[in-house]
């Protein structure tokens, strides 16, 4: 047994010993109980990052637990084609080149994006097997495959079939920068200091902190409890610099209390006019274009960004001597969660899901337990999504992704559905000439479909058998994106939910607290920390110090401390195979050892990781080194008790840190052991 253990030389001989076993390949055994998690695949456009080896970590400690206990166990991996997360970071990449997507042809650009992504996911999955994932990479799947595609598809047509996938016009959140609408779990709300204008309308004075788009005015609105205004109800207001006559509407939708109390309708660009115009059977204008800049305006304008053209309209405005006052306000206004730009609201005919029954189906799913969150404030958050979800958009004008099965009639301009298959005439008219919508699904749409699409496209049986899945577990900050969705699509589809539990965790922040990101220049590489110290010191010191719903504070100290920690299990088992002294029977220290398989046990049931990790570092380290083995040299505990012992210590830490403990198994077994530890039955007292 060599002196010092050693990671670099150690860990990929153990990983390609694992692999060879077939330990990560289960069994199906219809008299037992499977254990599954479906991996959260990881996006496939960038590296693994810190908070990709956090759940690696979780997920990996619950498999190797549930397979030495005897549980037919499947971890099934995959990774995410990302839709515009990964046409953004391409089209980021193009740029420093000095290309543009418009360089290329759609289907140039998605080959181009395809070969991208598979040599990400290829890094992916070798970075994956550096930090030890014991998943069955037998079924091994990417959201893109053909098999996976039929599945969504599949759904999209059951979901139209069923009078739940419409097509609509809405105001809808575009980023002008990313090129698409996003639904409203991608738009993210910031408060920020602005200017209201109070801008003279002949019979009414109107407040407004966009005044570029009165050129989409169609109406003013009063609150009909607003006495001021009740004798304006029915007149008309002047529109500023065209000239053109508004009705002046009531509406209860109307804050009286927020500026002058008197609305500007603009239909074709806010949320709350669009439905205000809606009632009152008002016509919606366009004046801002998919690029961000102005349209159908007095000429001047036209061409303008949105911001370039408030200046001109402010400034023409007050020349003409109809800015009463400007005041600054304190609001909340939507980014795109990307490029962290303002959105648009824009008009749009999109696809929509008919949110509402998906929602409540899932609602009954919880309230009944058939899923459950293991921390109870992540299900209120779940169940608040749930309940505060509009019709989804599921539409993005990009290429990467999977197209929508949707064709339109030269013809009768109908729009006829399939399962994916190409339509040979109209399905209203019989016309033979359609033409496919260029538009792909959000990529939430696919994922959404992850657990039961994976294992539908897998093995003959492993449906029936491993579903619904044992566990989600996946970050919380991305709960209302991905979580609820599963649970809507999975009950929709199969009738059952996707999983039983759902197990969040929190983010990796540096040693002061902070989030990691790389303009705080505080990033730490996972596999550069592996290869520094070995991927069982990066593993568990990302389980250590908080539970696994909390964030996690993590530092170059910590992993190196965590490092210290793998020799001191190499130095036990180098010192306790060449043991041979005996003694008298300790029934204390066989006692002991049971009580802390006990406890292990009683903390893994309850996921609580963290709390494991600790307990066996401090009882291996304080009780069994400093205490058991010292006693040992001494004569109290027999070389055979000690060394029964330290198996079943390697077994216990086994989860948390695989490669050393795998790797000083190989030296410390017997011959009626298992022949791999990742293997061995975990143990019953």
């Amino acid at each position: 047994m060599d002196k010092a253990y050693s990671h670099q030389t150690s860990e990929s001989k153990v990983y390609s010993l694992w692999e060879k076993s077939g330990a990560f390949t289960p069994k199906i055994d219809k008299h037992k109980s499977p254990f599954t998690i479906i991996m959260p695949p990881p996006n496939a456009n960038a590296p693994l990052h810190i908070g990709h080896a956090r759940f690696v970590t979780i997920q990996d400690a619950m498999v190797r637990y549930h397979r030495m206990k005897g549980d037919p166990t499947l971890w099934l991996p995959g990774s995410d084609h990302a839709g515009i997360e990964t046409q953004y970071v391409f089209e980021k990449k193009l740029r420093d080149e000095g290309k543009s997507r418009l360089d290329f042809s759609r289907e140039e650009f998605y080959q181009m994006l395809w070969k991208f992504s598979l040599q990400n996911k290829k890094t992916m999955e070798a970075q994956l097997k550096t930090l030890g994932a014991s998943c069955d990479w037998s079924r091994n799947h990417f959201t893109l495959e053909p098999a996976i595609v039929k599945i969504v598809y599949q759904t999209f047509k059951k979901l139209y079939d069923d009078g739940l996938i419409y097509r609509g016009e809405r105001i809808l959140n575009y980023c002008p920068r990313c090129g698409t609408t996003y639904s409203q779990l991608e738009v993210n709300s910031v408060e920020r200091n602005d200017s209201l204008y109070f801008i003279n309308y002949g019979t009414i004075t109107v407040a407004t902190t966009r005044p570029e788009t009165i050129f989409a005015d169609v109406a003013v609105a009063v609150n009909p409890k607003d006495s001021r205004y009740k004798a304006l109800v029915g007149k008309f207001a002047k529109l500023p610099i065209v000239g053109r006559n508004l009705p002046i509407i009531a509406d209860g939708l109307v804050d009286k209390d927020f500026g002058t109390g008197a609305l500007k309708i603009t239909p074709g660009h806010d949320a709350l006019d669009f439905e205000i115009g809606q009632k009152h059977g008002l016509s919606a204008l366009s004046v801002i274009d998919s690029s961000g800049r102005m349209t159908g305006t007095p000429e001047k304008y036209i061409g303008l960004k949105a911001t370039e053209a408030r200046e001109e309209v402010v400034k023409d405005l007050s020349t003409l001597g109809l800015v009463k006052k400007v005041e600054t306000i304190k609001h909340l206004v939507g980014v795109c969660y990307k490029d962290k730009g303002l959105i648009e609201p824009l008009l749009s005919k999109q696809w929509f899901v008919a949110i509402k029954p998906l929602a409540e189906a899932a609602l009954r799913a919880m309230s009944s337990g058939s899923v459950t969150f293991t921390a109870e404030k992540f299900g209120k958050i779940a169940k608040h999504w749930l309940k505060n979800l509009r019709d989804w958009n599921i539409g993005r004008q990009i290429v990467w992704g999977i197209r929508i099965p949707a064709w339109r009639c030269d013809k009768c301009l109908e729009w006829t559905i399939t399962a994916g298959e190409s339509p040979k005439s109209c399905g209203f008219c019989g016309h033979q000439s359609l033409s496919q919508d260029p538009d792909t699904f959000d990529t939430w749409f696919s994922s959404g479909q992850w657990p039961f699409a994976t294992l539908q496209s897998s093995e003959k049986g492993d449906f029936e058998y491993f579903y619904p899945t044992s566990v989600m577990e996946t970050a919380y900050d991305i709960v209302p994106f991905w979580v609820i969705r599963m649970i809507m699509l999975g009950v929709y589809a199969t009738g059952k939910v996707p999983f039983e539990k759902v197990l969040i965790h929190g983010l990796v922040r540096d040693r002061e607290g902070q989030k990691i990101s790389k303009s705080k220049g505080n990033v730490i590489d996972p596999i550069v920390m592996s290869e520094k110290y070995g991927a069982d010191a990066v593993r568990m010191s990302l389980v250590w110090g908080a539970l696994v719903e909390n964030d996690v504070s993590l530092s170059e100290d910590n992993v190196r401390a965590q490092r210290n920690f793998s020799n001191k299990i190499w130095n036990a088992t180098r010192f306790i195979k060449d043991f041979s002294a005996t003694a008298t029977k300790n029934t204390l220290f066989k006692s002991k050892v049971k009580t802390i398989v006990h406890e292990t046990d009683k903390y893994l049931n309850k996921f609580q990781l963290s709390l494991a990790a600790e307990y066996l570092y401090a009882e291996f380290w304080h009780w069994f080194c400093d205490e058991a083995i010292e006693e040992a040299k001494q004569g109290k505990i027999d070389a055979a008790e000690l060394r029964w012992g330290l198996k079943i210590f390697l077994v216990l830490l086994h989860p948390f840190m695989p490669f050393v403990t795998e790797a000083a198994w190989q030296e410390a077994r017997d011959a009626s052991d298992s022949p791999t530890l990742i293997s061995a039955s975990w143990p019953r007292v």
